[in-house]
C-alpha cells in the first residue's frame, strides 16, 4: 500500500527538449523561411523611411533661411517670403486643442481606471473612445464644420482648435487609463488606511505615481494632432497672413501650407513646403523621443 502510495506521489519526470536538431526537417525550413521574410520586411520598412528622411533632410535644410522664420507666406507669383504666421498659427491651434483634450482626457482615464472600472458605463466609454480612435480625421474636421463653422458664419481658429481636440482626447483617454491600471493596488489602499478620501488618494497618489506616463499620453497626443491636416482643412484653413487676435477668419498652419505649397506651380512655394515639412517632422521627433525617455523613466522607477 505504501509502495502504491509513494509511486502515485512521486512526479512525473521532466521530458528534456528535443535538441534543434532532432525537429522535423519541414519545421525548421518553415522556421527559417519566417526569419528571413521578416528581416527582410523590416530592413525594407527601414530602407523606405531611410529614404523619405533623407530625402527630406536634403530638400528641406536647401529651402531653410532666415526669412523662413521671420516672413509671412508669399503671395502667388511674388518672390522670397517665410512661413512665421503658418509656424505661430501651428503652435496655436495646436496649443489650444492640448489645452482643451488634456482636463477632459485626464479626467475621463481616470474614470475608467479609478471609479467605473467594469461598470457598463465604462464599456460604453471605451467603446466610443475606441471609434474615435480610428475614426478619418477628416470626418472630424466635417463634424466641427457642422457644429461651429457654419453656425459662426466662417472659419476660425477655434473650430481647429475644437477638431484637433477631438483627435486628440482618446489617445490621452487610453493612455491615462492604462498608466493609472499600473498603480499598485497596495498604495491606494494604504492611502485609505490612512483616511484619506478617494480624491485624495488619486490627486497624491495614483496621479504622482503614473504622472510620468500620462506627460507621455499628452506629448504622444500633442504629436498626434501636429501634423493633422484634413480637419483644418474644414476648420481653420489658411491664409497668407498673421491671423486675427480673436482667431476668427482663416489662421495659417504648416500642415495645410505644406498642403497648397507643395502642388502649386511656383519654385519658392514648394521650398518653403519642404522647409515647412522638415520644421514640423522634426517637431515631432523631438516630442516622440521626450515622451520615449519619461516612459522609460517611468518603467526604471
Amino acid at each position: 500500500m505504501d509502495t502504491a502510495l509513494q509511486h502515485r506521489a512521486s512526479p512525473e519526470p521532466m521530458t528534456a527538449p528535443a535538441p534543434w536538431g532532432r525537429v522535423r526537417r519541414s519545421r525548421h525550413v518553415a522556421d527559417r523561411a519566417l526569419k528571413i521574410i521578416c528581416t527582410l520586411f523590416t530592413v525594407l520598412g527601414a530602407f523606405v523611411l531611410g529614404w523619405i528622411l533623407l530625402m527630406l533632410l536634403v530638400e528641406g535644410i536647401g529651402g531653410l533661411s532666415p526669412a523662413v522664420f521671420t516672413e509671412t507666406t508669399p503671395g502667388p507669383g511674388s518672390q522670397g517670403g517665410g512661413i512665421a504666421n503658418a509656424i505661430v498659427g501651428s503652435l496655436i491651434l495646436t496649443v489650444l486643442g492640448i489645452v482643451v483634450a488634456t482636463p477632459i482626457g485626464v479626467l475621463a482615464g481616470t474614470y475608467l481606471a479609478e471609479y467605473g472600472k467594469n461598470s457598463k458605463l465604462a464599456e460604453v466609454i471605451r467603446f466610443v473612445n475606441d471609434i474615435l480612435l480610428a475614426a478619418p480625421s477628416i470626418l472630424i474636421g466635417l463634424f466641427v464644420y457642422m457644429l461651429m463653422v457654419q453656425p459662426m458664419g466662417g472659419y476660425s481658429g477655434w473650430a481647429g482648435g475644437v477638431a484637433l481636440a477631438i483627435i486628440a482626447v482618446p489617445v490621452i483617454v487610453r493612455t491615462t487609463e492604462d498608466m493609472l491600471r499600473l498603480v499598485p493596488g497596495s498604495l491606494r489602499e494604504a492611502g485609505a488606511a490612512l483616511g484619506a478620501p478617494m480624491s485624495t488618494v488619486i490627486i497624491k497618489i495614483s496621479w504622482k505615481a503614473a504622472r510620468a506616463g500620462m506627460v507621455t499620453g499628452v506629448l504622444l497626443a500633442t504629436a498626434r494632432i501636429a501634423g493633422e491636416t484634413a480637419p483644418l482643412l474644414f476648420t481653420a484653413l489658411n491664409n497668407n497672413f498673421w491671423f486675427n487676435p480673436n482667431l476668427m477668419g482663416g489662421v495659417a498652419n504648416l500642415p495645410v501650407m505644406i498642403y497648397q505649397f507643395a502642388l502649386s506651380p511656383y519654385e519658392n512655394w514648394r521650398e518653403l513646403a519642404w522647409a515647412g515639412a522638415l520644421i514640423i517632422t522634426m517637431s515631432i521627433l523631438a516630442l516622440s523621443v521626450v515622451a520615449r525617455l519619461l516612459l522609460r523613466k517611468d518603467k526604471v522607477r
